[in-house]
C-alpha cells in the first residue's frame, strides 16, 4: 500500500475510532496568551498562528475525545493554586458552552460513546499536578464534582505528598497522606495519572490503588531515556492493572538527540526571565531565536512509533493510547505539528504491520475502557467506604 492508501485507510479508522488524547494544554495557552478572551483565539477559526489546536484540526486529526488539562504552574502553590485551577476549569466550561456543535461536555465513559454517536468531540478534564488540591482532600472532591476526571499527581517539582521524574527525591515516592489521596481518588472515580511522577511513585501508586491508572502522556524509558518516561517494569504492571499508557509527542521525551538541546533553550528562556514553558508571543520568540542559532535535532512520526512499538511489546495492545501534550510544549516532531497530525501516526502503524483492531484499541477502546473500569471501582468503593477527610499532617507528621 503506497503512502496516498495508508492515509486514506488511516482517515477511515478515525472515522470510526477516532483518537482519545489524554493531554492538551490548550487552557493555559489561552489564559498566557489571551488570559481567557475567546474572541481574541476563536477555535472555531484557524488558529495555527497562535495555536496547536483549533477545531478544525481537531476535525482533520480525526480526534473523538480530548482530555483538557486544566493545568497550573507548579511555582503556584496553597490557594493560589486552587483558584488558578479554577479559572482553567471555567474556561473549558466556556469552551463547550460557545462551541456545543462541536464539543460536548463529557464526564464519563458512557458520555464520550454518546459524543462519538453525535459526531462532536468529548471534552474532560485533567489537573496536572497534585499542587492544585492544596493537600485537601475536600478540595480534590470539589474537583471532582466540577468534572475533573483525572489528576496527574505532580507535575515537574515535588509536592508534600509525592515525588515528580524531575525534582531530587525526598518521599521516596508516596507519602502516607499521598496513598490516602489515591484511594480517596478510586472511591471518586478520578483516575490517578501517573505522568510526570517518580518511578518510585509510579510503583507505589500501582501498588495502592485499586482502579485502573493512566499516563495522560509519557513515552517508554527503554527507547529514550528521560525520566519523565515510563520504565519497563512499571509498563509490565500495567495488565494486571488495567490501565493505560499514552504516548506523548514532546521530543525531549521521544528522541535522545533532543534532550541535551531543550536543556540549552530551556535555560535559555530562564536566562530571559521566562519560565521553559512560556508560550505567549513573547516566549516563542525566544524559543526560535535559540533554534536559529542552535539547529534542533528533529523528532518524527517514525519516532513516536518506536515508542509505541515498544509500549505494545512490554504492556500489550490492551494497554496504550496517545497524550500528545499539544499546546503544552514549544516543539513538535515532524508530521505531527499539530492535532491535524494524528493520521500520519496511525498510517505509519499501518505500514508497521498494526492490525485495524488494534489501532481501534489505541485510538478509542482503551481509554473509554479505563475510566469505564475506574467509575466501576468507584460505585463499588462509596457503597463500602466513606469520603476520606485525613490530613496531610495526621498521616506524616
Amino acid at each position: 500500500m503506497n503512502d496516498h492508501d495508508l492515509l486514506a485507510e488511516a482517515r477511515a479508522l478515525l472515522a470510526g475510532h477516532p483518537v482519545v488524547d489524554g493531554h492538551n494544554d490548550l487552557p493555559w495557552a489561552l489564559r498566557e496568551q489571551v488570559r481567557y478572551d475567546l474572541s481574541r483565539r476563536d477555535v472555531a477559526r484557524d488558529q495555527s498562528a497562535h495555536l496547536h489546536t483549533d477545531i478544525p484540526r481537531l476535525r482533520a486529526g480525526g480526534v473523538g475525545a480530548q482530555f483538557w488539562s486544566v493545568y497550573v504552574r507548579s511555582d503556584y502553590d496553597g490557594d493560589r493554586a486552587v483558584s488558578a485551577t479554577l479559572e482553567q476549569i471555567d474556561v473549558v466550561a466556556q469552551l463547550t458552552d460557545r462551541y456545543p456543535a462541536e464539543l460536548r461536555r463529557a464526564l464519563t465513559a458512557d458520555d464520550m460513546e454518546a459524543a462519538r454517536t453525535e459526531g462532536r468531540i468529548a471534552s474532560l478534564m485533567g489537573a496536572e499536578g497534585g499542587h492544585s488540591i492544596n493537600c485537601s482532600l475536600a478540595t480534590l472532591r470539589a474537583l471532582y464534582a466540577l468534572g475533573v476526571r483525572y489528576m496527574t499527581l505532580t507535575h515537574n517539582d515535588n509536592i508534600a505528598w509525592a515525588d515528580s521524574a524531575t525534582d531530587e527525591p525526598r518521599a521516596g515516592g508516596l507519602t502516607r497522606f499521598g496513598e490516602e489521596v489515591v484511594r480517596e481518588m478510586n472511591r471518586c472515580g478520578m483516575l490517578v495519572d501517573l505522568s510526570h511522577v517518580s518511578a518510585g511513585t509510579m510503583r507505589d501508586a500501582l501498588r495502592v490503588t485499586e482502579a485502573p491508572v493512566v499516563f495522560s502522556h509519557s513515552s517508554a524509558r527503554a527507547v529514550c531515556d528521560h525520566p519523565r518516561n515510563i520504565p519497563d517494569d512499571v509498563l509490565g504492571l500495567l495488565p494486571g492493572n488495567g490501565g493505560t499508557a499514552m504516548v506523548t509527542f514532546v521530543p525531549k521525551f521521544v528522541l535522545p538527540a533532543a534532550v541535551e538541546w531543550t536543556a540549552g533553550a530551556d535555560a535559555n528562556m530562564r536566562a530571559h526571565g521566562l519560565h521553559p514553558l512560556d508560550t505567549t508571543e513573547q516566549g516563542m520568540a525566544v524559543q526560535r531565536a535559540y533554534e536559529e542559532r542552535n539547529p534542533r535535532p528533529r523528532a518524527g512520526v517514525a519516532t513516536v512509533a518506536d515508542h509505541l512499538d515498544h509500549m505494545r511489546e512490554v504492556a500489550g495492545v490492551d494497554h496504550i493510547g496517545i497524550g500528545g501534550d499539544y499546546d503544552g510544549t514549544a516543539f513538535t516532531p515532524t508530521g505531527l505539528e499539530d492535532v491535524a497530525g494524528y493520521p500520519n501516526l496511525v498510517a505509519e502503524l499501518l505500514r508497521r504491520g498494526w492490525s485495524r483492531p488494534d489501532l481501534a484499541k489505541l485510538t478509542w477502546q482503551n481509554a473509554v475502557r479505563t475510566l469505564r473500569d475506574a467509575e466501576a471501582v468507584a460505585r463499588d468503593l462509596r457503597t463500602r467506604r466513606a469520603p476520606s477527610n485525613a490530613t496531610l499532617e495526621e498521616l506524616d507528621g
